[in-house]
Formats: structure tokens, sequence, C-alpha cells
């Protein structure tokens, strides 16, 4: 292994464990809009304004992938006719490798393809998985680093907080 690669695996992983898993954003702040291209749209996130959105990055051969994927489908689920959507950005270099995890694990939420990581960049990625709540108002209000079966009741929560404002909005 190269030194560039070795240090790239150890900066990734230090990053993995010391870094809270999970972060209220003190300050929300407007969400990074983007277009990409979805397994039958193009996903632009300027669109979901107005919907609680769990936006997450993921790639094929991330493991802690394979186990979201099954929980997020279940969100959606439970909260998509409270205003949830949930978008996975795929950061494979191949599309292929993402639509061949998909036929393994499948989604029931939208699917966005970034094989050049540029949605990534801005933002800031520094685990994978990672994943952003946003609010009605396209407002970051929470992001985690990694997938932990210990946060799922932490951002259920959340998710249900967000929803139900809507809901209440609305009226």
């Amino acid at each position: 292994m190269s030194y560039r690669i070795t240090r790239f695996v150890i900066s990734t992983l230090m990053t993995c464990c010391l870094i809270s898993p999970s972060l209220a954003l003190s300050e929300p702040q407007n969400a990074p809009v983007f277009s990409l291209p979805g397994q039958d749209e193009t996903i632009d996130l300027s669109k979901y304004r107005g919907k609680v959105v769990y936006l997450d990055f993921w790639a094929s051969w991330c493991d802690p992938c394979k186990r979201s994927f099954p929980w997020m489908n279940k969100l959606q689920e439970q909260y998509g006719r409270d205003g949830l959507e949930i978008i996975a950005v795929n950061l494979d270099s191949s599309r292929q490798d993402a639509e061949e995890f998909l036929t393994k694990v499948p989604a029931t939420f939208d699917i966005a393809f970034d094989e050049k990581g540029k949605t990534a960049e801005i933002y800031k990625l520094k685990a994978m998985p990672s994943s952003y709540l946003i609010d009605r108002n396209g407002k970051l209000v929470h992001k985690s680093l990694g997938y932990r079966k210990e946060e799922k009741e932490i951002i259920e929560s959340k998710i249900q907080q967000l929803t139900t404002n809507n809901l209440i909005a609305k009226r």
C-alpha cells in the first residue's frame, strides 16, 4: 500500500473515531443545493423545498451503508406521508458499481449519482456514510458521521419533530 493511500486510510479512520458521530448544528445554515442525475430523473435539491430531507452520502464498498439502507427504507415508509424525503447520493466512480449494490440492497427513496464527488466536496464530507437533515426551509439542522445504531433514535426523533412542525405549519 502506498504512503498516500495509507495516510488517507489512517486519516479517515481517525476522523471516524474522533469526531462526534451525531452533531446538531447550533446555527442552522442553508443546505448547499445541487442537481445530479438520478435513477429516473434529475435530482435537484431546490425542488425539495417544503419537505424535510434526509440527505445520505454512500458508496457500494461501504459496509455501514449496506446496513443503513433498510433503515432508510423504513424511515421513508413511516414518515414519507408526513413530508420526509430521503435522497441518497452515491459517490462511486462507476455508476455500474452503484447499480449492482442497489440490486442487492434496494432503495425505496431517491438515489442520485455523483461520480466526480463534487457534492461531497461542497458538503465537506469527513466520513462514509455521512448524512444531513434539512428542514422544510432548506436549512441544515443536523449531521451524522458514519452509521451507528445508537444514533437511529436521535435522528428519528429529529425527523419526527421536523415532520410534526411541517404538519403544524400547513394548518
